[in-house]
C-alpha cells in the first residue's frame, strides 16, 4: 500500500516538472448568456467588457456571447442599458474547458444617467435579489473548487460562511448548522428540484454525512439563504440552499478528469444535438485504502453518479432532466495495532449500506414578463444498518437493524411575472411519499438489585411498519422596489398539508406569513429587516414509528414551527468589497420530544444511524439568536479574502419545560479564508476555522455499567444534559494550486492540507471498560471473566483528542 502511494505521488511530480515545458502563451475560451433577471427573457445587445483590457463583445439574438482571451484569471462585467451592471470574479481561463459564465441583470426604473451610474457601481458584491434582501450568501463555482480544506465538497466550503457551524465543533461530518438549528432544519434544491440527500453516509431523519455527493464541475453558484426564505420553498427552518448548475458544452465534446489519493471523478459534457446538451459524471472513491495505510479500522467506501440534460425546444421553452445518485458502503477491518480506540470504534459503530437517488424533470416556458415552471421529480432513500455486541457478526449478539426506505414523488408548478414593476409568484405542489421500516434497537438491559429484584426493565425499539401518504402545499409570493428604488419591500404567504397527521389537512395551522425590507440609503450602505414563520413537517422516521400493537403512534404530531426576527446593514466601499452586519433571533415551538427520556430532537441527529423512530410528543420550544460579522473582498490586485464572525445561541426544553444549551451551541465561531494568485498559474489559499466548545451530556456511571457490553456505548445521563463542553475547536488549511495549458488541454495540480498545523481538537468522551496491555481482552475487579451486567468491570473514559495531518494530493485534467 506504501509502495502505491509513493508511486501516485512520483508520477505526480514528474508531471509537474514536464509540465514547465508548456507554453504559457496560450488562448481559452469564455462563453455564457445574458438574461434578465426578473423574466428570464435573454437580452439582445448586452456590452461584455474584460476589465483591464480592451477586449468587449456584444450578445447576440440569443442572449450569448463568446471570448477568447489569453490564459489567466479575469474579471468579466456584462452591462445593457435599463439594467443594473453585474461583475463576475475570479474568471479562471484555460485551454481546458470553456469558461461559461452567465449573468442575470436587474431592471431598473430610472433616467439614463443614472442607469450608466448604477452600471458603474455594479452589483458584483451584493448577495441580495428582489426576494430575498438580507441574510443572503453567494459561492461561485471557483470559490467551492480553490477553498482550501474543501476537497471540492460544497457541505464542507458552507462552513466558512457567517452563522454556519461545525457539527459538535470537532469539524469531522458535514452537518451543516445554521445560526443554531439542527442538520435537518435545511432544504436544498438543484435547478429547482429538491435533492434531500446531500451527503455519503447520511444520518436518517437528520441530514449530515461524511462526504458531500454534489460535483463541483457542474456547479455554476450556490445561494444560501439563512432567513427571509422564498415563500416557493417547503420546510425550511434554518436556511435554503439553491443551486444553480450550468449546461454542458454547446460545442464541443470535453470534460475533465480528476484523480488524487482519495477518489476518482470522470466528467463528460457536450452537444447531443444542436438544442441540447448534456452533463454526466462519476466517481469512485478509495477511502478505505487511506484508512488502512493509516492503521485506522474503519473501511468507508462510495460511489456517486450525476447527470443534467438540457433541451431547447423553442427560445421560450426548455426542459431539463438531472438526476443525482450514490451508493454508500461502511464496514470495518482488524488494524495493524490494536488499541482501545480502535476496539471502541468496532464496537460502537454500525454497519451501513446506503443507496439514494433524485431524479427529476423542469419544464421551463417564458411568458409574457415572466416565465413558468412545471417540475416532476422522484426521490429515493434505503438505509441498512447493522451492529452487534463485538466484530463477529453473530445475530443472537445483535443490538441494532434498521431496514429503512423513504420515497419522495413530487409535483411542482409555478408562475412568474413583473407587472407594474411588481414581481409576482405563486405556484402550489402536490407529493406523496412513503415509507418503511424494519427498525430493531437494544436500547438497554434490564437493571436488577444485588438479589437480582427487576428494577428497571431494559428497552428495545422494535417494530416494523410502513406509511404513505400525501402532502399538499400552495405560495404567492411578491416583491416591489418603491420610493425612487429606495425601498424594497418582499413579501409571502405559504400554507402546506397532509393526509397523515391529525390536524395535516388544516392550512390555518401552518398559515406562514414572511415580510422583509431593504432599504436603499445611498450608494454606499443599505439596511435590512424581516419577520417571518415558517414550518417543517416531522422527519418521516417519526411519523412512521409504531408501537409493539402496530399503532402509528406519532400521528398527533405538529408541524414544527419557527419564527424568525432579523435586522442588519450592508456597506460596500467598493464594488469588490462588502461588508455585513446583521443580529437574529428564531423561536420554535411544537419542537418533537422524546416521550422515554424527554429530550428534544434538537439535541439528535450527529451519529451514523437514524432519528426519530420512538413516541414523540409536540410539546417542546426554543430559541437561537446572536449576531453575525461579514467581510468579502473579491479577487483584485490578485489577492482575496473572507472572514466572518458568529456570535450564537442555541438553547431547546424537552418534557420538563426548562431550556439547555442545545447540541449546536458552540456560542462563537470564526472563519477566515485567503487567496493569492502568483505569477505563472500559481495558487496559494489558506483558511483557518474556530469554534466554541460543543455542549455534551456526561455518562450515568450506573446504566453505562450495566449497558456497556449490550451496546458498546455508554448510556447518558439526562439529568444532566449539555452541563459540560468540550474544548474549542480550531483547524488551518493549505492549498497549491498549478495550472498548466497545452493547445487544447490543461493540468491542474494541487496539494490541499487539511490540519496543517496539527491542532490537537477534543473528541467526544468514549465509555469503555479497561482493557489488558495487549488489547485482546478485559481487565476485571477480581481476576475472572468478565460478568455480563458490567460488576467486576473497570469502567474507562476515553478522551485522547485527535489532531491528524490530512494531505490530498492531485491532478485535474481538462479536454
Amino acid at each position: 500500500m506504501t509502495k502505491r502511494y509513493q508511486a501516485s505521488t512520483f508520477i505526480i511530480l514528474i508531471c509537474l516538472v514536464f509540465s514547465l515545458r508548456a507554453s504559457a502563451q496560450r488562448t481559452g475560451i469564455v462563453t455564457g448568456t445574458v438574461v434578465d433577471r426578473i423574466t428570464n427573457g435573454t437580452i439582445l445587445g448586452s456590452t461584455i467588457t474584460v476589465k483591464g483590457s480592451s477586449i468587449s463583445t456584444a450578445t447576440d439574438s440569443l442572449g450569448k456571447f463568446r471570448i477568447s482571451l489569453p490564459v489567466g484569471t479575469y474579471t468579466i462585467s456584462a452591462g445593457y442599458m435599463g439594467y443594473l451592471g453585474e461583475e463576475k470574479y475570479n474568471v479562471v481561463v484555460s485551454t481546458g474547458n470553456a469558461q461559461i459564465v452567465n449573468f442575470r441583470l436587474e431592471p431598473l426604473v430610472n433616467s439614463l444617467n443614472e442607469v450608466q451610474v448604477n452600471f458603474n457601481k455594479g452589483r458584483s458584491a451584493i448577495a441580495t435579489d428582489m426576494v430575498t434582501p438580507l441574510s443572503v450568501q453567494q459561492l461561485t463555482t471557483e470559490e467551492i473548487k480553490s477553498n482550501p480544506g474543501g476537497n471540492f465538497d460544497v457541505s464542507k466550503v458552507v462552513q466558512t460562511l457567517p452563522g454556519v457551524g461545525i457539527s459538535n465543533g470537532v469539524g469531522e461530518r458535514n452537518d451543516i448548522i445554521v445560526r443554531g438549528g439542527a442538520p435537518n432544519e435545511n432544504v436544498y434544491y438543484l435547478d429547482g428540484i429538491e435533492i434531500p440527500v446531500l451527503n455519503h453516509f447520511q444520518t436518517q431523519g437528520s441530514s449530515g454525512g461524511a462526504q458531500g455527493i454534489l460535483n463541483v464541475s457542474f456547479i455554476e453558484s450556490l445561494k444560501l439563504s439563512s432567513s427571509a426564505f422564498d415563500a416557493r420553498y417547503d420546510n425550511p427552518l434554518a436556511s435554503t440552499f439553491v443551486i444553480t448548475q450550468r449546461d454542458g458544452n454547446s460545442e464541443r465534446l470535453s470534460g475533465n478528469a480528476r484523480i488524487s489519493f482519495t477518489e476518482s471523478v470522470l466528467t463528460l459534457e457536450g452537444p447531443l444535438s444542436e438544442k441540447t446538451t448534456f452533463l454526466a459524471s462519476a466517481r469512485k472513491s478509495y477511502l478505505s485504502l487511506l484508512f488502512k495505510l493509516i492503521d485506522l479500522p474503519i473501511r468507508p467506501d462510495f460511489e456517486d453518479f450525476q447527470y443534467k440534460v438540457t433541451h431547447k425546444f423553442s427560445p421560450k421553452t426548455t426542459l431539463t432532466a438531472i438526476g443525482l445518485g450514490a451508493l454508500d458502503h461502511f464496514s470495518f477491518a482488524p488494524t495493524r495495532e490494536s488499541t482501545p480506540e480502535n476496539t471502541y470504534v468496532l464496537r460502537s459503530t454500525p454497519y451501513i449500506n446506503q443507496w439514494n437517488y433524485t431524479v427529476g424533470f423542469n419544464l421551463n416556458h417564458k411568458i409574457r414578463n415572466g416565465y413558468m415552471n412545471v417540475s416532476l421529480s422522484r426521490n429515493m432513500f434505503e438505509n441498512n444498518l447493522d451492529k452487534f455486541e463485538d466484530d463477529r457478526k453473530i445475530e443472537s449478539t445483535r443490538t441494532l437493524l434498521v431496514e429503512s426506505q423513504e420515497v419522495e414523488n413530487k409535483l411542482r408548478f409555478d408562475v412568474n411575472q413583473f407587472i407594474n414593476g411588481w414581481k409576482l409568484s405563486a405556484g402550489l405542489s402536490t407529493q406523496y411519499v412513503g415509507y418503511r421500516g424494519d427498525i430493531f434497537n437494544k436500547l438497554s438491559n434490564d437493571i436488577l438489585d444485588e438479589e437480582g429484584t427487576l428494577i428497571t426493565p431494559g428497552r428495545v425499539l422494535n417494530f416494523n411498519n410502513s406509511i404513505d401518504f400525501w402532502k399538499y402545499g400552495v405560495f404567492l409570493q411578491a416583491s416591489k422596489n418603491i420610493l425612487n428604488d429606495k425601498l424594497l419591500v418582499s413579501g409571502g404567504v405559504r400554507t402546506d398539508m397532509n393526509t397523515f397527521t391529525d390536524a395535516g389537512t388544516n392550512p390555518l395551522k401552518t398559515l406562514s406569513p414572511r415580510l422583509s425590507f431593504a432599504y436603499h440609503l445611498n450608494s454606499r450602505w443599505d439596511i435590512n429587516a424581516s419577520v417571518g414563520t415558517y414550518f417543517k413537517i416531522p422527519p418521516y422516521t417519526a411519523l412512521g414509528y409504531a408501537d409493539n400493537n402496530g399503532v402509528n403512534v406519532n400521528k398527533a404530531l405538529d408541524y414544527i414551527q419557527s419564527t424568525h426576527y432579523v435586522v442588519g446593514t450592508q456597506f460596500l466601499p467598493k464594488n469588490s468589497l462588502r461588508f455585513t452586519f446583521e443580529t437574529f433571533y428564531k423561536k420554535y415551538n411544537d419542537y418533537p420530544v422524546s416521550a422515554a427520556n424527554g429530550i428534544s430532537l434538537a439535541n439528535q441527529g450527529s451519529e451514523y444511524t437514524s432519528v426519530g423512530s420512538e413516541r414523540l410528543l409536540s410539546i417542546g420550544k426554543g430559541e437561537t439568536y446572536g449576531l453575525e460579522v461579514y467581510a468579502q473582498q473579491k479577487l483584485e490586485n490578485r489577492i482575496f479574502y473572507v472572514a466572518s464572525y458568529t456570535y450564537v445561541r442555541s438553547k431547546f426544553s424537552g418534557l420538563d419545560g426548562r431550556y439547555r444549551p442545545s447540541s449546536w451551541d458552540n456560542e462563537h465561531l470564526f472563519s477566515a479564508t485567503l487567496g493569492y494568485k502568483f505569477k505563472n498559474n500559481w495558487d496559494l489559499g489558506l483558511k483557518y476555522r474556530f469554534a466554541g466548545g460543543s455542549p455534551y451530556t456526561p455518562f450515568d456511571p450506573l446504566r453505562s455499567r450495566l449497558n456497556y457490553l449490550s451496546i458498546g456505548t455508554g448510556t447518558f445521563d439526562y439529568s444532566q444534559l449539555n452541563t459540560v463542553r468540550l474544548r474549542s475547536f480550531s483547524q488551518t488549511d493549505l492549498r497549491v494550486d498549478k495550472r498548466v495549458n497545452f493547445r487544447r488541454t490543461s493540468l491542474n495540480f494541487y496539494v490541499d492540507i487539511q490540519n496543517i498545523l496539527k491542532t490537537q481538537n477534543a473528541s467526544f468522551p468514549k465509555y469503555t471498560f479497561k482493557r489488558t496491555d495487549d488489547n485482546s481482552s478485559f481487565v476485571t475487579t477480581d481476576g475472572g471473566p468478565l460478568q455480563q451486567n458490567g460488576s467486576n468491570a473497570i469502567p474507562v473514559i476515553l478522551n485522547d483528542p485527535s489532531g491528524n495531518l490530512i494531505p490530498s494530493l492531485g491532478i485535474n485534467y481538462e479536454f
